[in-house]
């Protein structure tokens, strides 16, 4: 290992371009200290306010109001961080869930089901995906053909995918669409038969292609059409809830997490057909066709839709405006523009014309508008409300997914630059970046919203501790899996460009993938408590708290009227 790392440091491109003097790796260095950056900060935030309260210095009221009363003696703490029943709090406690106007009960299990089915589907994707780098460190640990990796691997993939993050997406957006519409959902029948089509498909396309039953056309469309079908049924009945519930909204204007949800959805029914009607699939146009269906998947599908969910989850925590509808709008159609064309950069240095291979590099450099814009939208909302980090269970998760999608989004633009894809293209780099985005941006968001609003439909707050829990194994298992896939892949693509033998690299990647399994085994033991606060939120007792009291009452139904009249 010291030895490709020294080789690593000293190596120069076969041009005699010093590798560091490279502007994609350069620009993948800076991003790689920014989540590093951000994890010190978080942890030294919150080791510093539980030191604080352990010792009695901070020990402030922690409820679902702020309320400024010193109850401190003359002479100082006695001892602090005592809760009402004498307990001394080894962790600080976080602010509960403000109570809002109820929610529609009906409309409430909707959502909680598709939350549900999709932490099913979160559990069964990701458990797959261990075995799966289980199988990198041990690969004779099975001789089932349905357990091969090539059968396993895409279902993981779409199991996530369509299961886990399509599933959780469409049930927060029914939630945003009729509340920032101010106006019941139009169907709630709609709102079940999406569901259940949808389920449907991922259950039947996880057994067919264990079966070895396949699309075979490309990563990510393995499914095969009439499977795949049920799913895009799914999507359309979503689709036409959605935008009839938008023509029912009580005001003019037209929120901007309707904008984005809406386009997503609209998306994701084109990409769809593209990518399964056979007219274009032959020779390089199926090679066109699969980069464009794949990148607009992540893109336009879930890239969009979370961030129309954001945009109103994340101001409704912070209790604060979105900082510029302007920028969201930017954001917006500067998406649509550059995005669409970016497909092709998967395929650099390919039999495909020269000049598309140029325009994905250029909308890929593009797409620093809109990365640019909404990080900025996000960061500046946060403005002045850093503080209360410290004391939320959900804000943890906005602040890493906002983060990294600056970080994996730049990240992307990087790998376009004709250089540095010579390098990392076919190599672990690829899939470090696919879960930088998948996991660090669309996941961490989908975690951050369902804690916020899950409480809010049941009245139940998940237990704190497993709430941190989940955060930080969740976060440090990912830093574990992406860093070391991201040098060893570096390693590996320049192994190939000076002509090693293959199996040379095969050898070369074996520490690098120990630390991928330790690293997805954190991940997805952080997943399995994170369907325990699920089930605490679903089933759990309901607290009595500060919240039942009278003065709180009064405070908490002043709050609910300054957020309606926000909305």
């Amino acid at each position: 290992m010291p030895t490709s790392l020294c080789l690593f440091l000293a190596q120069a491109t076969p041009g005699g371009t010093q590798l560091w003097g490279e502007p994609g790796v350069i620009i993948t260095l800076v991003l790689v200290l920014l989540p590093l950056l951000l994890a010190g900060w978080l942890a030294a935030t919150k080791g510093r306010g539980a030191v604080a309260r352990l010792f009695g210095r901070g020990g402030d009221c922690e409820s679902g109001t702020d309320l400024d009363v010193d109850h401190t003696p003359p002479g100082g703490p006695l001892i602090g961080n005592i809760d009402q029943a004498g307990t001394v709090r080894y962790l600080p406690s976080k602010k509960r869930a403000v109570q809002r106007p109820k929610v529609n009960p009906e409309l409430s299990r909707l959502v909680l089901w598709y939350l549900g089915t999709a932490t099913f589907w979160l559990l069964f994707g990701t458990s797959v995906g261990e075995y799966l780098g289980i199988k990198f460190v041990a690969p004779d640990v099975d001789q089932v053909s349905w357990l091969s990796f090539g059968r396993l691997r895409p279902v993981h993939t779409n199991a996530v995918f369509w299961g886990w993050a399509s599933l959780a997406m469409v049930g927060l957006g029914y939630y945003v669409t009729a509340t920032v519409s101010n106006t019941p959902l139009a169907s709630l029948r709609r709102g079940w038969w999406s569901l259940i089509l949808m389920k449907a498909a991922v259950a039947l396309g996880s057994v067919s292609l264990m079966a070895g039953i396949n699309n075979g056309g490309g990563e990510y469309r393995e499914y095969i059409w009439p499977i795949m079908a049920l799913f895009a049924g799914g999507i359309g009945l979503a689709l036409s809830n959605f935008i009839a519930t938008i023509a029912r909204r009580r005001g003019d204007e037209i929120y901007i997490s309707n904008w984005y949800m809406v386009a997503a959805l609209i998306f994701v029914v084109v990409i769809t057909t593209i990518a399964y009607v056979p007219v274009w699939q032959n020779g390089l146009g199926e090679t066109i066709i699969q980069g464009y269906y794949m990148h607009q998947g992540v893109g336009m599908w879930f890239m969009m839709f979370l961030l129309g969910l954001t945009y109103y989850f994340l101001p409704q925590q912070l209790n604060t405006p979105i900082f510029s509808y302007s920028l969201g709008i930017l954001a917006f159609w500067t998406q649509i523009i550059f995005y669409t064309v970016i497909g092709t950069h998967h395929f650099v240095f390919s039999s495909i014309p020269w000049s598309l291979q140029t325009v994905a590099i250029v909308g890929s450099v593009g797409m620093i508008i809109p990365v640019a814009a909404g990080t900025t939208n996000f960061l500046l909302t946060f403005r002045g409300a850093f503080h209360k980090v410290a004391s939320s269970y959900t804000l943890p998760f906005f602040l890493v997914g906002v983060v990294f999608y600056f970080t994996g989004s730049f990240q992307g633009t990087a790998e376009a630059f004709r250089s540095t894809n010579l390098i990392w293209h076919f190599t672990d780099f690829t899939v470090a970046h696919s879960h930088i985005t998948m996991y660090g941006i669309i996941t961490f968001l989908l975690w951050a919203c369902i804690y916020a609003v899950v409480p809010r439909l049941t009245g139940r707050e998940p237990p704190h501790a497993t709430v941190g829990a989940h955060f930080w194994m969740a976060l440090v298992g990912l830093l574990f899996y992406v860093i070391p896939l991201m040098i060893g892949g570096t390693l590996r693509g320049l192994s190939w460009i000076y002509g090693k033998p293959f199996m040379d690299s095969v050898v070369l990647m074996a520490p690098y993938w120990l630390w991928r399994a330790i690293g997805g085994t954190l991940m997805w033991l952080s997943h399995w408590i994170f369907a325990y606060n699920i089930y605490r939120m679903v089933a759990g007792p309901k607290p009595i708290g500060l919240d039942d009291a009278p003065v709180a009452g009064d405070i908490i139904a002043k709050e609910a009227l300054y957020d309606e009249a926000a909305r």
